[in-house]
């Protein structure tokens, strides 16, 4: 009597032979359905690219829209609160989504009007699709990408072992760009997020700054009244709240970060 672990053993060889001649049968038939000089390589390729693409969707968003900005000044508030856990992390995170979302709206349509939907309904090639989808946060980006981040990483690329063969087109190059040219994204990307990482910080700054000087007058009172051992962030922290809520912070804050787009 044979085992039930080999009997499932078999059952699985035979079936995975059963699909993979399906599977040959059925590719081979693709074969005439294909346009003229197209393989199916290529289609397994495409789709392989598509769904490489689609697990890197969540770090695009942060690498090309205002996601960055918003949550490093979230990052900020909580910290110059004085608090570790509050709000969570969820929270702070869905919070600067949905701001991203209000933000990046007229750019999600205007890529989808111009570049998936007519893709989806065959009307332009991939090519193209691609083109008028990357176009409006391409121009998202050139309005909010600092000039000496944007010159500093063109100069990084013109330095690169394939910009050194024709450094003396550089100058010509860079009157072309200055005319109007297309930067590469592979510039534009990383200077847009220094840029924003900056912004981030400085906004930060501004953020932390009120709650720093109220840490400073709490522990200036408490050292002058001989109380060494008391922690003075269990004092301010009240105060720190009490200042936030009295001036309507979260309010301030999400629009300022919103207006700081437009």
């Amino acid at each position: 009597m044979m085992r039930p672990a080999v009997r499932i053993a078999i059952l699985v060889l035979l079936s995975v032979m059963g699909a993979g001649s399906a599977m040959a049968q059925q590719a081979a038939g693709a074969g005439d359905l294909l346009p003229a000089g197209e393989l199916v390589t290529g289609r397994i390729v495409q789709l392989v690219v598509l769904l490489t693409l689609l697990s890197l969707a969540p770090g695009l968003l942060i690498m090309v829209t205002s996601f960055t900005r918003i949550v490093v000044a979230l990052a900020f508030l909580r910290s110059g609160l004085g608090l570790q856990t509050t709000p969570a992390n969820l929270i702070l995170i869905s919070l600067a989504l949905f701001m991203t979302f209000f933000i990046m709206q007229p750019v999600f349509e205007k890529a989808w009007n111009e570049g998936v939907r007519p893709l989806m309904d065959n009307r332009i090639t991939q090519e193209e699709a691609w083109t008028r989808t990357v176009a409006p946060f391409r121009e998202f980006m050139l309005d909010h990408v600092r000039e000496k981040d944007l010159a500093m990483f063109r100069d990084l690329a013109e330095g690169t072992a394939a910009g050194r063969a024709d450094r003396r087109d550089a100058p010509q190059r860079q009157e072309q760009n200055a005319e109007g040219e297309e930067v590469p994204l592979r510039i534009l990307v990383p200077a847009f997020m220094i840029s924003e990482l900056r912004r981030g910080f400085e906004i930060g700054f501004l953020i932390a700054l009120p709650f720093l000087v109220i840490d400073l007058i709490v522990a200036t009172i408490t050292m002058s009244m001989g109380m060494m051992m008391l922690p003075p962030t269990v004092i301010s922290l009240p105060f720190k709240l009490l200042f936030f809520v009295l001036i309507d912070g979260w309010n301030l804050l999400v629009g300022g970060l919103v207006r700081s787009f437009f």
